[in-house]
């Protein structure tokens, strides 16, 4: 005969002998968790008793409530509806009631013995309108529960829409309160600096003068960039960067403007870094900020999506043991990226990780602002003796310095060029590969057109690359990766091996990398809102390592500096996959196009 006890028991068992959570079983003592099942009731007339609830000590806004049945037929039916006869059934109208204000993890488990037991896991978030499979098919412990869902996709891109939104309200705060937008994002670095000092954190909310808080906040940035053992000319610039906010009218000189902006970002930027840890937020926040900054876009700043400085150091091959250079810095996203990659490499080895952060990670920055920016941005996420230079990388002594630490791969995002006396984005190719060590790697995002010149300084340039260096592989990027940027650039990236001539004969490897998963949403901007991008990566980096050639992606051929740098110009069309339809669409298109024209 079946007995549910046993299921019940099985997981009494497992979850136990843990600490730091609250096991619960039918009901809860938290309020709020009973209020939400009052109306749960699986068979709709009274409120609902799940088998167990637990909360975590250490994060309140995650719950995992289980449902079980002992009989294994009776784990999940076809419908979905039959709450009270089916474990998946139950669970999941648990967590629809609970996923109101709590992250729901419905566990649904059947069976009476370890052996036979079946486990299925859905991950509903707050606010979502249905939950997702998550997990495998066995009981994990607390912590790997805990760990999986913060670091899930579906969990960052709830933070993420919800950091896009808080980026929208504060631009618009500031913006009332005249602070200027090249102002905005070092405004909100030297918050996060200064809530890294615990007294400073514990203390801030009890000024009433505005123009004391004022001032205790740079005098804790400056001290805190002081015992980070920055250079004594970096601390300088820093200072003075972040001196505007001693005399800003409003932060300065209104009662409770500063301490609510810093309660702000305490609450929404700070918490979002903490958990998701080497993202560039503050890039985001620029990108966001640039949008009213009619004067910094004649600037040609371009931010690189995470995403695409994440698929870098793939490409790149960054290890522990690499030393990465960005020319071209701006707020830092590329070696944040790399950071990431290497201290993951480190495998928590604690002298090889200090080793990363202060000797392996070099850039250069020429803005005044956007380099405080950076220096703020890499103190964040723990580095405060990163070695970003203030200046021009086609000046001797920054060249000089930083082939002194030997970098052996290069990633950046050139700037574009706004008159024709300015370096165009090869030149600043150029310019990295001259300071990478005999074979490091580039990785390069520029415009495809600089690599489809046919004349003219970016055809001079692309013969350069040729002859000093080996062009590995180009991809051709999605049309809208910089539509966040308002910039409507389709791009390319290069990756290039440095100081070796391009063979003759040798063949170039083309990837058609048009589509990314991500998709524009109103209000949201481009984004990977449907969770396609981590399966997409990895299929780009795996046929990239393998140099693999696949129909309608990848091409390879060999390229002089005559030819388009493009896989366009040499994949063969598929007309297999060409209906009437898609005929129809182009005609409709062209025939459009037309009418715009003549008029």
């Amino acid at each position: 005969m079946a007995n549910e006890r046993k299921t019940e028991n099985i997981v009494r068992n497992h979850f136990n002998k843990y600490s730091g959570i609250t096991v619960e079983e039918q009901k809860s003592e938290n309020v709020k968790i009973t209020k939400l099942l009052k109306n749960a009731s699986k068979k709709g007339d009274k409120s609902g008793l799940p088998e167990f609830i637990i909360t975590f000590e250490n994060n309140s806004n995650f719950i995992i409530v289980i449902e079980c049945k002992s009989d294994i037929k009776k784990h999940e039916s076809k419908s979905l509806d039959k709450y009270s006869e089916f474990a998946v059934d139950g669970v999941l109208l648990y967590s629809s009631f609970l996923s109101k204000e709590y992250d729901v993890l419905g566990i649904a488990i059947s069976g009476e013995t370890l052996r036979e037991i079946k486990i299925s896991h859905y991950l509903h978030l707050k606010g979502e309108p249905k939950a997702i499979s998550k997990f495998s098919n066995k009981l994990l412990d607390p912590e790997n529960y805990l760990t999986g869902y913060i670091e899930s996709p579906e969990k960052f891109n709830q933070d993420y829409n919800s950091l896009l939104l808080f980026s929208k309200d504060l631009n618009e705060t500031l913006h009332s309160k005249k602070i200027k937008e090249s102002q905005r994002s070092l405004l909100i670095s030297g918050i996060l600096i200064a809530l890294e000092n615990k007294p400073f954190e514990i203390t801030y909310k009890m000024h009433d003068n505005p123009e004391v808080l004022a001032n205790t906040l740079v005098d804790t940035i400056t001290s805190q960039l002081k015992n980070a053992n920055l250079q004594s000319k970096k601390l300088e610039n820093l200072k003075t960067a972040f001196s505007f906010i001693r005399t800003h009218t409003a932060l300065s000189g209104e009662k409770d403007v500063l301490s609510g902006i810093i309660d702000d970002i305490d609450t929404n930027i700070n918490n979002f870094i903490k958990t998701h840890k080497y993202f560039d937020v503050l890039g985001q926040f620029y990108i966001e900020f640039l949008r009213y900054a009619n004067s910094d876009k004649g600037l040609g700043i371009v931010l690189t999506p995470p995403h695409i400085t994440e698929l870098f150091s793939e490409l790149a091959g960054v290890t522990k043991d690499s030393v990465v250079l960005d020319s071209c810095t701006g707020t830092g996203g590329f070696l944040i990226s790399a950071m990431s990659k290497m201290v993951v490499d480190a495998n928590e080895d604690k002298m090889k990780i200090a080793s990363i952060k202060e000797k392996q990670l070099v850039g250069i920055e020429y803005q005044d602002d956007i380099f405080a920016l950076a220096c703020s941005n890499m103190f964040i996420h723990q580095d405060g003796k990163t070695n970003i230079i203030h200046g021009s990388c086609f000046d001797e002594l920054p060249m000089q310095t930083v082939t002194s630490f030997k970098p052996n791969i290069g990633l950046l995002n050139p700037p574009y060029p706004n008159i024709d006396t300015d370096p165009l984005e090869l030149e600043f190719v150029l310019n990295n590969l001259e300071q990478l060590q005999p074979n490091g790697t580039c990785v390069a995002i520029i415009p495809i057109s600089t690599v489809l010149a046919a004349k003219g300084r970016d055809y001079e340039l692309k013969k350069k690359i040729l002859e000093s260096h080996t062009l590995e592989a180009v991809l051709s990027m999605p049309d809208q990766l910089f539509y966040n940027n308002d910039v409507g650039v389709v791009t390319s990236i290069l990756v290039i091996t440095a100081h070796k001539p391009h063979p003759k004969g040798k063949k170039t490897w083309f990837g058609y990398f048009k589509n990314d998963g991500f998709t524009v949403q109103k209000h949201k901007g481009r984004g990977n809102w449907n969770n396609e991008w981590n399966e997409i990566k990895q299929k780009w980096i795996d046929i990239y390592r393998n140099r693999e050639i696949v129909k309608g992606l990848s091409v390879s051929t060999q390229v002089t500096e005559d030819d388009e740098w493009c896989a366009e110009a040499f994949m063969k069309t598929d007309y297999s996959k060409i209906n009437k339809q898609d005929f129809i669409k182009e005609l409709k298109k062209y025939a459009a196009f037309s009418i715009i024209v003549s008029e």
